[in-house]
């Protein structure tokens, strides 16, 4: 006997139709919508109870996003309806800035001073602590298993703690700091995801934490060039990770998603899955490479080319992109000397280097040792993202569905909501000085709070080894 055939013993059921949810149907138990088929009785779930808008820091909050072709400070405050209300910003063009990284210490601390300045000035407040986005120092992201023996008694917070420390213990490298430390879940006697082991009676508590460190010379001249400038570092905040906090919902963090953070000097991407950032990567190509690449190949100003590629920018040929005629100044033929060049050629040259960066991301994907947890869908940020047509183009590439993202509940942001994607970073940098790294238990994240009490455990389990 199969499953698909019935007995006398058992009611006539629609099988293979689907196995999915429909298999147990009784024939005849429901009629087609279209005859005014009787509703199936279905028990359905418990009603959610309404959520409660997040509950924000007391407090005003100032943000830093230190970017290679633009730099942005946010001054804002949480409000009591869960959104975040920019009080102020300040945005220009970056100097000293290469690939994320500081090369120019002069240079990056007046266009710091100047972009904190005017965000003071606009919020009327002065602020001496800024939380600063990670994108300098060769960030890396890995995966670390830490263990202790509990022995049968009740695990408590000093459990915790040293459990947290061993992990980072084992993480640390000669020339780097930890940034972030993410634990993603407990495991109780070898029952995983537990959420807060604390309270559970066990033999054997072990975590897996995700460790995001960068080099120590380079988090040291950031700091130096911010106590320069007159500013004390609040928190260090990984790019992607600080997009991620702004663009996404709560619901794709738990699906599972991959943030592409596109930016001037570089392409970041971080990996959330249940509600855990779980991987972060960034590639050294962005779209100030896409300027370049327009400049040179039509011989004209880097000014020329970044205007170009911003207003007639795309990354794939239209059908009428052949018909439109661009005036282009050429570099050393004077002002009254252009080129007639159809917007085809533009596009030509923009849309190789979009497909190589896309190729880079699916790359890092592929090889991230993730599995189905990096095929998830996909949510393009950041300014160069904003590229026309990029969407396709990226669903092509990635092989995954793909959307655009943007600031949520954050009010006031310099440009409008159609270019918002541009400051998802210092979105993130201000909700997560606000509040919102509560969501994901960053032990790092305190310590300049606490005294260093985690630190100091880490320095004694290292010190014991």
């Amino acid at each position: 006997m199969t499953d698909l055939t019935p007995t006398s013993d058992l009611p006539a059921f629609r099988r293979r139709r689907g196995l999915r949810g429909r298999s147990l149907i009784p024939v005849g138990g429901e009629r087609d919508v279209a005859l005014n088929r009787t509703p199936r009785e279905i028990l359905p779930l418990p009603p959610e109870e309404t959520s409660k808008p997040r509950v924000w820091r007391n407090g005003v909050f100032g943000a830093l996003d230190i970017g290679t072709t633009k730099m942005t400070c946010l001054i804002g405050k949480g409000e009591p309806d869960g959104s975040i209300q920019v009080l102020g910003y300040g945005w220009r063009r970056s100097h000293g800035i290469r690939s994320g990284s500081i090369v120019d210490i002069r240079e990056a601390e007046a266009a710091i001073r100047a972009t904190v300045g005017q965000a003071e000035e606009a919020a009327e407040r002065r602020m001496d602590s800024l939380v600063v986005n990670l994108s300098c120092g060769h960030p890396r992201s890995r995966l670390i298993d830490a263990h202790l023996p509990i022995g049968g008694r009740e695990v408590t917070d000093g459990d915790v703690q040293r459990l947290i420390a061993d992990g980072q213990a084992r993480a640390w490298s000669e020339g780097r700091d930890v940034i972030h430390t993410l634990p993603i879940g407990y495991v109780v006697d070898s029952m995983p995801g537990i959420a807060d082991p604390r309270g559970h009676q066990c033999e054997q508590l072990a975590t897996k934490l995700h460790v995001v460190d960068m080099n120590s010379s380079a988090l040291r001249t950031l700091d130096t060039v911010l106590q320069h400038s007159e500013l004390k570092l609040d928190g260090l905040v990984s790019s992607p990770f600080a997009s991620g906090v702004s663009v996404l919902a709560d619901e794709e963090r738990d699906l599972g998603v991959t943030v592409v953070e596109m930016g001037g000097g570089t392409t970041s991407l971080a990996v959330f899955c249940e509600g855990k950032l779980i991987h972060t990567a960034q590639i050294p190509v962005g779209g100030l490479h896409v300027t370049r690449d327009i400049a040179g190949v039509l011989s004209t100003s880097l000014e020329t080319a970044e205007r170009l590629k911003t207003m007639y920018g795309a990354a794939q040929l239209g059908s009428d992109d052949q018909r439109e005629i661009l005036s282009v100044p050429l570099i050393g033929e004077g002002r009254d000397r252009l080129a007639r060049i159809p917007r085809s050629k533009v596009i030509s040259v923009i849309q190789p280097r979009v497909e190589e960066t896309l190729e880079l991301v699916r790359h890092a994907l592929d090889n991230a040792g993730l599995g189905r947890l990096a095929n998830g869908r996909v949510v393009l940020t950041g300014g160069a993202s904003l590229m026309e047509g990029i969407v396709p183009v990226a669903t092509r590439i990635l092989a995954r569905p793909v959307r655009m993202g943007k600031p949520l509940n954050v009010h006031g942001l310099p440009e409008t909501a159609a270019a918002s994607a541009g400051f998802s970073t210092a979105a993130g940098l201000l909700a997560w000085a606000a509040g919102a790294d509560r969501d994901f238990g960053d032990v790092s994240a305190p310590e300049p709070r606490s005294g260093g009490l985690l630190k100091r455990f880490v320095g004694f389990i290292r010190d014991r080894g």
